[in-house]
């Protein structure tokens, strides 16, 4: 049941200062128990945001995390399994205002305890990498064999003209790390940009937001421009998210939707709409709207059987007869947003010529 709230006066939801204060407050206090393996991760991606946009902040707003930065040491030793969360939440503490006191030396420990060699993942290795070299350990992300088998992913395009939600966010997350979070333009094989351009693709015909912000923070991270049908997507979307004082709501909300479509406006020097905030546990809840373009898209062509073709320029009448108004619209924005459309849908419809 929603509480009673106390809204901030107009002049301070303008102030980004204070909304990013009033955020912190509610990620570290207010939504989850510190330490819970949710709240590393919700408060991790939020410093995240804040850190790789610039953000510097003052003392006061930074002291709900004060305690968890003075004993990060004691964290790492005691829950070593979360070295990656504790050090970014130490760094990007340290980036945006807490004095430098301790991420060298977590650093040194995790280094020294050759963390990253327990990990599985490449991806993951790649995050350790790129956290280590912000205190100048380790080698850089992209060195070595770990570095060509990232190049190597993310420049096969084809396996992003195909619907997969994990390969996609390793995509993103790739060019995040090789990038340091824009804070250097990183070499990248031939490919990529298709790559990128495909998932993008995909993200806006299924209007998923979350992971077409995150495309577009990739392609300006590698220096490129998104296409304005995308970025003015997401900023729609983000002013239509509410947030409301829920104590007693359930966790699973859209917060990441809020961050990192946020974010993406942020990176792109888009004005964004103040957001009401209210005092009390955050929660972030998106305004839903129709099943887009993809799901539909895909039913025509199975419906089409032995005259499914991969020519697009075949395909598009019958597409364009079979689906509903708003999937229609989608679908014709998605065609018009950039110069792939054709080679997305040859691997998309998996069909032979």
């Amino acid at each position: 049941m929603m509480t009673n709230v106390v809204l901030l006066r107009p002049a301070e939801c303008r102030d980004p200062g204070v909304q990013s204060a009033r955020l912190i407050r509610s990620f570290a206090k207010e939504r989850r128990a510190q330490g819970d393996v949710f709240w590393l991760k919700e408060n991790a991606e939020l410093l995240g945001v804040l850190a790789s946009t610039g953000a510097a902040l003052e003392a006061e707003a930074l002291e709900p995390l004060a305690a968890f930065h003075a004993g990060c040491r004691d964290l790492l030793r005691n829950f070593p399994q979360y070295y990656r969360f504790i050090l970014s939440i130490c760094l990007d503490l340290e980036a945006i205002g807490l004095p430098k006191q301790h991420g060298a030396a977590l650093c040194g420990r995790v280094a020294r305890a050759d963390l990253e060699g327990a990990e599985l993942s490449d991806l993951q290795r790649a995050e350790a990498r790129r956290l280590l070299r912000r205190r100048g350990v380790g080698p850089q992300v992209g060195d070595g064999a770990l570095g060509q088998r990232l190049r190597d992913f993310v420049s096969r395009s084809v396996t992003f003209a195909m619907p997969n939600r994990k390969a996609a966010y390793e995509l993103t997350h790739i060019i995040f790390y090789l990038s340091d979070y824009g804070r250097q333009i990183p070499e990248l094989p031939d490919g990529t940009l298709k790559s990128l351009h495909f998932t993008g693709l995909l993200a806006f015909l299924d209007q998923d937001m979350d992971l077409l912000a995150e495309v577009c923070a990739a392609l300006r991270f590698s220096g490129h421009c998104p296409s304005p049908l995308w970025e003015d997507a997401i900023a729609a979307y983000h002013r239509a998210l509410r947030l409301q004082a829920e104590p007693d709501a359930p966790m699973q909300d859209d917060y990441h939707e809020f961050l990192v479509t946020g974010w993406a406006m942020k990176i792109a020097d888009r004005p964004s709409q103040a957001q009401t905030m209210p005092q009390g546990a955050l929660r972030f809840h998106a305004a839903r709207s129709g099943q887009g373009a993809l799901r539909p898209l895909a039913a025509c062509l199975n419906d089409m059987g032995a005259r499914r073709r991969a020519d697009w320029g075949y395909t598009r009448p019958h597409v364009l007869s079979y689906l509903g108004p708003d999937s229609h619209a989608i679908l014709l924005a998605a065609e018009r947003s950039g110069p792939h459309f054709e080679q997305f849908f040859e691997g998309f419809a998996r069909a032979r010529a």
